[in-house]
């Protein structure tokens, strides 16, 4: 059989690395699943179903060949936050929507669109959210009964105080075996998930030295079931569906970049390209499945497609076995899990809460204190004290605010003249002085894009001409690389007004976008297409012959080289090079 596409070349050997990469994945993802699942405020055999359905789906019809897929710490918050608000249910609902919404996202191709997603934005809500896992582990960390699980972040700060004096010692000290075995495996044995070893030594520890003296999984939750996911029916009725939509977006966008964030690690460990849009599709078919198996949003997880890859992986089939494993452990093993100790789990999702938590460039990013570093910090805050959707909504909203600033802020308009002392009388704005500037012509350089954030550039043309008997001004756009119709709108605007002042407009350098979008509004054929030229000296040359000569002499200004010849007398007075290196002299021209 001959394979194509991302199969292409596979043979046995291929087979057998996917196999070990696929084993060693999978036994990985057991404990993380469990682990996700409870923080989530769900059931963990949920968080089992979602890696088995959705991995398998991901890795089958996703956009990367390496690319594993399951529940995620990046998902916590916003799960939480919805089976506390909405309850487990509608948290099905709200997954099969997000699947719909990434379906979407996929065969719109916008794929790509993640990708301008400002970076202190990501940065910002994911420390954010790794501060809330980590948090909302200390209650299970320290043993302490009673604790109520809250939606903010203060809420939940203020239930560990109050618990406080319930505090297990002996859940501490399973805790901190867990979190040494976490901490000493990949040191000591790089091969053996840590995780694993974690869970396995804390477990047996809390139940040789100390049985039934901690929480277990059991008897939190139930004894977890055998076999394998049931069919579990979701209610997509109107009533249920509108309140959803809103929960379900922010899961589809935080899916989305998730899983293309994994992707792209994946493509820099590799060598390979993903297809961003496929991966959405398969992402989005994953999220619809899962939840019909009681399962819980999902998206590429970075760290364990780091180990699949690191593991010798080479196609999807590792992925696709990964699933398969935890069927499998899941049908003959899951009630065994059930003896495991909920303090063995928190160590575990605050290690995965300090590796997500982008600590280095949180820090890299604050000390530079530019406006990325208020998006950065105000998307971080709303992230832990209020909710990931406000945290996104307002982070996104004060970058795009900060950016239109910033790009408005670097609009410049300067008024120049040529400079006659060098070789080629480049214009420049320093040679514009009381003493030395054409009464008749003036001459602009519009340098950056002209949009709606740009509107004071308008200010400063007018502060520029409204004095002096104009005849002509020159308008250099060869550094406009883009026009908006607010833009086009305001320079339309202008040059009605010294039209109108009888002042004759000239233009050189336009580029390519603003010249279709002049055409499209008018303003083009307003100005003439006489007036318009490729080259800065052309349009000067223009310009000059729409300048009144009489009112020349007499002019000791002398801004332009063929102000020699429009003078007159005052011309004796002074010597002046032109382009060809001839000197002006006594009113003669000499070599």
């Amino acid at each position: 059989m001959k394979w194509t596409g991302r199969f292409k070349n596979y043979d046995a050997a291929s087979l057998r690395k996917d196999l070990i990469s696929g084993c060693i994945v999978g036994i990985v993802a057991i404990p993380l699943g469990m682990a996700f699942a409870i923080a989530s405020g769900v059931k963990p055999e949920y968080g089992l179903y979602t890696t088995i359905i959705a991995g398998i789906l991901i890795s089958l019809l996703g956009g990367s060949r390496f690319q594993i897929g399951g529940p995620t710490g990046a998902f916590i918050p916003i799960l939480l936050a919805i089976v506390l608000q909405y309850g487990y249910e509608n948290l099905l609902i709200a997954g099969f929507l997000a699947g719909i919404f990434l379906v979407l996202l996929g065969l719109l191709r916008l794929g790509t669109l993640i990708k301008f997603i400002p970076r202190p934005v990501t940065i910002g809500f994911t420390a954010g959210i790794a501060v809330t896992i980590f948090s909302g582990q200390i209650g299970n960390f320290l043993g302490l009964i009673g604790m109520h699980r809250h939606e903010y972040f203060h809420e939940n700060m203020k239930e560990v105080f109050l618990q406080l004096p319930t505090l297990n010692l002996y859940s501490v000290l399973t805790a901190g075996i867990c979190l040494a075995a976490l901490l000493l495996t990949p040191k000591y044995l790089p091969k053996i998930p840590g995780s694993l070893v974690g869970i396995l030594v804390s477990t047996l520890a809390a139940a040789w030295l100390f049985p039934g003296k901690v929480t277990t999984i059991g008897s939190a939750y139930g004894v977890i079931p055998g076999g394998v996911p049931n069919f579990h029916p979701i209610s997509l009725s109107w009533d249920s569906v509108v309140p959803m939509l809103q929960p379900a977006l922010i899961i589809a966008l935080l899916g989305s970049i998730e899983s293309l964030l994994s992707a792209v690690v994946a493509d820099g460990m590799t060598g390979t390209r993903h297809s961003s849009n496929r991966e959405l599709i398969g992402q989005g078919i994953a999220n619809m499945a899962a939840p019909l198996f009681g399962g819980i949003p999902a998206t590429g997880a970075i760290a364990r497609t780091a180990t699949n890859i690191k593991n010798g992986a080479v196609s999807p089939f590792s992925g696709i076995i990964h699933g398969v494993v935890v069927l499998l452990i899941v049908a003959l093993f899951a009630p065994y899990a059930s003896n495991i100790p909920l303090a063995s789990m928190a160590p575990i999702l605050m290690v995965v809460a300090w590796n997500m938590s982008e600590r280095k460039a949180f820090a890299h990013m604050l000390k530079t204190r530019t406006s990325d570093s208020l998006v950065l910090l105000v998307t971080f805050l709303l992230t832990v004290f209020t909710t990931l959707t406000t945290a996104v909504e307002v982070g996104l909203i004060l970058a795009v605010v900060l950016f239109v600033k910033r790009m408005g802020d670097l609009m410049t308009v300067d008024k120049v003249l040529p400079d006659l002392s060098s070789a080629k009388e480049k214009v420049k704005a320093h040679m514009v002085t009381e003493e030395h500037d054409c009464p008749q012509l003036s001459i602009f350089t519009v340098d950056g894009p002209l949009f709606f954030g740009a509107s004071q550039v308008f200010d400063q043309f007018v502060a520029q001409i409204q004095d002096g008997p104009l005849k002509a001004v020159l308008i250099r756009m060869g550094k406009v690389p883009f026009m908006d119709t607010t833009g086009e709108a305001n320079f339309a605007s202008l040059i009605k007004r010294l039209q109108k002042a009888g002042i004759t407009v000239v233009v050189s350098g336009l580029r390519v976008q603003p010249h279709k979008l002049m055409r499209k509004t008018g303003c083009y054929g307003m100005i003439g297409e006489e007036h318009f030229f490729e080259s800065t000296g052309d349009a000067l040359t223009y310009a000059l012959s729409r300048i009144n000569k009489d009112k020349c002499r007499g002019c000791k200004h002398f801004a332009f080289r063929e102000c020699a010849g429009l003078c007159g007398a005052e011309a004796e007075r002074t010597t002046l090079p032109d382009l060809t290196g001839t000197l002006v002299r006594d009113g003669k021209v000499t070599v």
